[in-house]
């Protein structure tokens, strides 16, 4: 067995003596106990949590315990009272089973415990899905205060998918343990995930623990992982998804020893993935389809000399063609033939058709597995196929790499959705092999503003606003404006109501612009203060609010790609009539190791008053030690757009 310890740091512990965290039996002081001083947002605190899997030595079915005892500190967590229990069937009598639910609520009421037990008549079973069920249940006589305690076992014939566990939620835990009994028979690959450290990890053989047909027996080795004082989960803006950082184990079936001798391989090579992903009867074979060009292309694309050209060319006909019906089913429902004919097909029918036609067109083109931000890391240390869900293409051309995805017809050539920005993705070669490539953007992604005004004898401050965004800061507002226009410059219009919007105009060439570039006229409406006029250059803000909040960020802050933010503001006026009483103080402020840096000044020359802001995010991902400095640099940046000012004075 080969276990994998990933990102694992110390990190401030939680303690709160006056609960009983080493039991699943209720004791007064979890009762009496109705704060949780280290954590004052928490509405709800996992006092004890534990799981036991083993094999039945009858059946061979995985069996797994499962108990909790919960403090609810106030109505907010209420919810947790509310269990859902995820059973897992391939159909027939192949399906997980839940047995022995017990749950009881605690209260403590004119000094008595008050003991409220779960009813059968108040279990329910619903179908989620064709191979899912869900058992739900509430836990009885809820209170501020309450302590609820449950346990189930569940049954499983599915030996391969051995049960994973979370030791970490959205609120904190005092104390979470997981005992495992696995038989010799089954080798997995486990991992450790989410960069906690455990507290108690133990594994001791105990022999011939299970046995098999003809007097065939198994040694068991049994393990025991535990973690203390666990802080709550707490997702924040700028994250890939929580599953990458919750502290849990997860396990994957390497190998199966029969007690016929017989050795079964689940857990494989890249050289043998690559060689069953060949002639997979899915993608595979779609990969391997010839398809006749002269169907779907225009002869001047296909005798087009210029091969980033055609590239080109052939990607828009794609985008422009074939519709995206939102599925991703990145290894089942795949047909080339069904998406020609119907014109609407799932990602990977999708982006094959874009692989086949410029592979016969002659360009260097491979697809590209990847796992998309929402569904987490794909993992390195063997293969894993099922972590991936997307699939797109790389060209090469002139020693130039680009990636594609044809399901945006916003998107331009060389860039990939938002969602498709996880890192990294396995490049499937099937002549030298497949190999994993980083996934980032070939272009910067920024945001430029130029406001200049002009401040007249009559007192009207008027002027004009251009703005240019380019890479993935362009792909919304080109969707916004294209896909309704009206709608989009009324939205304008609210955004400023001190502001009269004139004139506008979209300068930028088409939807699949690299950038989206916008300019109108304005006069500004700013209140009558006598001798003196305060006026905010900020007219427009790139951020309103600090998204970060938290106390301690344990994960990294993900952009996602590097961008530059660029505010010029320019304003003009009578030198006779006015003069600059007071404006901002310069301001410099650098991330460590120089990785971002903000500058801000003010100059006045003769009649005119230049603002200038620049903001610079110089690497798209951060590691969790910069959440305090980026958390500072975000709050100045949100009060120099707040609160500057420029004071005119009328002489």
């Amino acid at each position: 067995m080969t276990l994998y310890f990933l990102l694992l740091s110390n990190l401030a512990l939680f303690s709160q003596s006056d609960f009983h965290p080493e039991s699943y039996r209720v004791y007064l002081g979890d009762l009496k106990t109705n704060t949780f001083e280290k954590d004052s947002t928490a509405n709800a605190l996992i006092i004890y949590k534990s799981g036991n899997s083993f094999v039945d030595r009858q059946d061979y079915d995985l069996r797994t315990e499962i108990k909790q005892k919960i403090k609810i500190l106030n109505k907010e967590g209420f919810n947790k009272a509310n269990i859902s229990i995820h059973l897992y069937n391939k159909g027939g009598d192949r399906a997980e089973k839940v047995k022995k639910i017990v749950a009881t609520t605690y209260n403590l009421e004119d000094g008595n415990v008050i003991k409220t037990e779960l009813l059968e008549k108040d279990i329910f079973r619903e179908k989620y899905d064709e191979n899912h069920t869900l058992v739900k249940f509430t836990l009885p006589n809820i209170k501020e205060g309450s302590v609820i305690a449950y346990s189930y076992t569940i049954s499983s014939p599915f030996m391969y998918n051995y049960k994973g566990w979370d030791f970490q939620s959205n609120i904190p835990t005092l104390y979470n343990e997981y005992r495992t009994s696995i038989p010799g028979n089954w080798y997995y690959n486990i991992q450790l995930i989410g960069g906690k450290k455990l507290t108690t990890n133990t594994t001791e053989i105990k022999k011939k623990c299970l046995q098999g047909p003809r007097g065939g027996s198994s040694d068991c080795s049994n393990s025991i992982y535990a973690m203390k004082d666990i802080p709550a989960f707490i997702e924040e803006d700028y994250m890939t998804s929580k599953k990458n950082y919750l502290a849990r184990v997860e396990y994957e079936l390497k190998t199966f020893n029969g007690f016929d001798g017989k050795v079964y391989n689940y857990t494989k090579t890249w050289k043998t993935v690559d060689n069953e992903f060949k002639t997979d009867k899915d993608i595979g074979r779609q990969l391997r389809k010839p398809i006749d060009l002269e169907k779907l292309l225009a002869p001047e694309t296909i005798n087009e000399k210029d091969l980033l050209k055609k590239a080109k060319t052939i990607y828009r006909y794609v985008q422009e063609n074939y519709t995206w019906n939102g599925d991703y089913k990145i290894f089942e429902d795949v047909s080339v033939k069904d998406l020609i004919k119907n014109k609407s097909g799932n990602v990977s029918s999708i982006n094959i058709l874009l692989h086949n036609l410029l592979k016969e067109s002659k360009i260097d083109v491979k697809p590209v597995l990847i796992s998309t931000r929402a569904n987490g890391f794909a993992t390195k240390i063997f293969p894993v196929i099922s972590d991936f869900n997307y699939l797109i293409v790389q060209v090469t051309i002139n020693n130039e790499v680009f990636y594609l995805d044809a399901t945006d017809n916003y998107l331009p050539f060389g860039d990939i959705p938002f969602r498709c920005l996880n890192a990294y993705g396995r490049l499937m070669d099937f002549k030298n092999g497949s190999e994993w490539v980083d996934i980032k953007p070939n272009r910067p992604s920024n945001v430029y503003y130029n406001v200049e005004l002009h401040l007249g004898e009559d007192d009207i401050i008027s002027g004009h606003i251009s703005s240019k965004r380019t890479g993935y800061h362009a792909l919304n507002f080109k969707k916004s404006y294209y896909q309704n226009s009206d709608a989009y410059i009324q939205k304008l219009e609210n955004k400023f109501p001190y502001l009269d919007i004139f004139d506008f105009e979209v300068t930028s060439n088409g939807i699949t612009s690299p950038g989206f570039e916008e300019s109108y006229r304005i006069n500004y409406n700013y209140e009558d203060t006598g001798d003196h006029i305060y006026l905010n250059p900020f007219f427009v803000k790139f951020f309103n609010e600090n998204p970060f909040k938290l106390e301690e960020r344990t994960y990294p802050i993900d952009f996602g790609y590097k961008d530059i933010y660029i505010y010029l503001f320019k304003l003009n006026f009578d030198a006779n009539k006015y003069t600059i009483a007071e404006h901002p103080e310069e301001k410099n402020i650098v991330l460590p190791y120089n990785s971002g840096n903000v500058t801000f000044s003010t100059k006045v020359l003769d009649n005119t008053a230049l603002t200038t802001l620049r903001i610079t995010f110089k690497k798209a991902m951060y590691e969790p030690e910069y959440y305090p400095y980026l958390k500072e640099f975000m709050s100045e940046i949100v009060n120099i757009q707040m609160n500057s000012l420029i004071v005119l004075k009328k002489k």
